[in-house]
C-alpha cells in the first residue's frame, strides 16, 4: 500500500449546506497509509475502534474504491479494479469476515457456500470433482464431509467460522485478509480457530493481513504489527520488538492495557482525553491532545514514518527527538508468546 487514502463524505444535502453556510465535510478513514506485507508472513493491524483497520481490509479486497494512493499485489496495481477483476489476481486473494453468523447465506447449504468460488473461477471440471473438493475442504478445517448437506443455522459460531475458512481457501489463495475472525467467538473456540489458521499458514504458505483489537491474539499470530490511530499508521515493527520495546506513545498506551499478571503494582498513567472527532481531527500529530510528550511542533507538523534500528518505522516527533524514555509494560515479552 502506497499513500493509500479513503475519505467518506459526511455532508448535508447541497441546499441545506447552502442555507447553513457550511463547508463540505469528510471522514479520512485511511489517511496516507504506506505498508508492506512480506510474503508468507502475518502482519497485524491494531488500534481502537474507528481507526480505519476494517476500511483497509475492504480497500484491499476491492469492496471499496480508494480516494487516493495505490495497492500493489505481486507487482499488479489492483486499487482501481472491481472486486472480480483482474480475475487472475483476485483469485489469489480471499477474506475471512468478522461475523460468522452474517457472512454465510442462510438459504444455501454448506456445500454450495464452499463451492461458490470454485464455480465462479471455473476451478472444478465436473459436479463430482466439485463434490470431492468440498468434502476435502470440510475435513481439512476439522468438519465432516457429511456437514456439506446441512444449513448454516445447524452449526455453532466456531463451526461457522471453519466453514468461512473452507470457503476462503477453496481457490487456493496466497493471501488472506482476516478481519477480526475470532472476535465473535468464545475464548476456547478462538484458540481452536487461531491454531487452525497457523497450521494452514505452515501447510499452504499463506500470507495474512490480520486485523484485531485483542493484543494477546495479535501477539500469538503476528510476525509484524502495525498500529493505527485515526486513519494513520503510527508505528510498524516486528511483533517481538514492538511488545518488548514500544516506541510511539500510543503504542505504549495500548500495551499498558494488558493485565499485569506479575502483580508488580506499577503505576499506570492513563492518557488524558478521548479520541478526537474524526471529522475534524487535530492538526499535526492526531495523537497530540492525549500525549504527555507533545509540544508545539507536534501540534502543527504531521510526523513522517521514519525507520529505526529495531527494523520498524515510527511516526512521532517525540521519539525522533528522544524527549521521553520508553517505558516497557510489565508482563509484556516472553510470557505473552503462548496461545491465548
Amino acid at each position: 500500500m502506497k499513500g493509500l487514502k479513503k475519505h467518506f463524505a459526511m455532508t448535508k444535502p447541497f441546499l441545506n449546506r447552502l442555507l447553513d453556510k457550511e463547508e463540505p465535510q469528510s471522514v479520512k478513514a485511511v489517511d496516507g497509509l504506506d505498508l508492506d506485507i512480506p510474503r508468507g508472513q502475518t502482519l497485524s493491524l491494531v488500534g481502537e475502534s474507528g481507526c480505519g483497520k476494517s476500511t483497509v481490509a475492504r480497500l484491499i479486497m476491492g469492496l471499496s474504491t480508494p480516494s487516493g494512493g495505490s495497492i500493489l499485489f505481486d507487482g499488479t496495481d489492483i486499487s482501481r479494479a472491481p472486486a472480480g477483476n483482474p480475475a487472475a489476481v483476485r483469485q489469489r486473494m480471499q477474506m475471512i469476515f468478522q461475523d460468522p453468523y452474517a457472512s454465510l447465506n442462510p438459504r444455501w447449504r454448506v456445500r454450495d457456500i464452499i463451492a461458490e468460488p470454485l464455480r465462479t473461477y471455473g476451478l472444478s471440471g465436473s459436479r463430482e470433482e466439485e463434490r470431492r473438493e468440498v468434502d476435502r475442504l470440510l475435513e481439512f478445517v476439522g468438519l465432516n464431509a457429511k456437514d456439506g448437506d446441512k444449513f448454516p443455522h445447524e452449526f455453532s459460531g466456531g463451526q461457522r467460522q471453519r466453514i468461512s475458512i473452507a470457503r476462503a481457501i477453496s481457490t487456493k489463495p496466497e493471501f488472506l485478509v482476516c478481519d477480526e475472525p475470532t472476535s465473535a467467538l468464545d475464548v476456547s473456540v478462538q484458540a481452536q480457530i487461531l491454531n487452525l489458521m497457523r497450521e494452514m499458514q505452515r501447510e499452504l504458505g499463506l500470507t495474512y493481513l490480520f486485523i484485531s483489537h485483542d493484543l494477546a491474539v495479535v501477539n500469538f499470530m503476528s510476525d509484524w504489527i502495525g498500529v493505527m490511530y485515526l486513519g494513520r499508521l503510527v508505528e510498524v515493527a516486528p511483533a517481538a520488538e514492538l511488545f518488548s520495546n514500544p516506541q510511539h506513545p500510543y503504542t505504549r498506551l495500548l500495551l499498558d492495557t494488558i493485565p499485569d499478571l506479575g502483580m508488580s503494582k506499577r503505576d499506570r498513567t492513563p492518557a488524558a482525553g478521548e479520541v478526537p472527532n474524526p471529522i475534524s481531527p487535530p492538526p499535526g500529530c492526531h495523537f497530540n491532545p492525549r500525549c504527555a510528550l507533545a509540544n508545539d511542533r507536534c501540534r502543527s507538523e504531521a510526523p513522517a514514518l521514519r525507520a529505526y534500528p529495531n527494523g520498524g518505522r515510527v511516526s512521532c516527533h517525540a521519539v525522533e527527538e528522544a524527549r521521553g524514555a520508553v517505558v516497557i509494560p510489565a508482563g509484556v515479552g516472553h510470557s505473552m508468546q503462548t496461545a491465548p
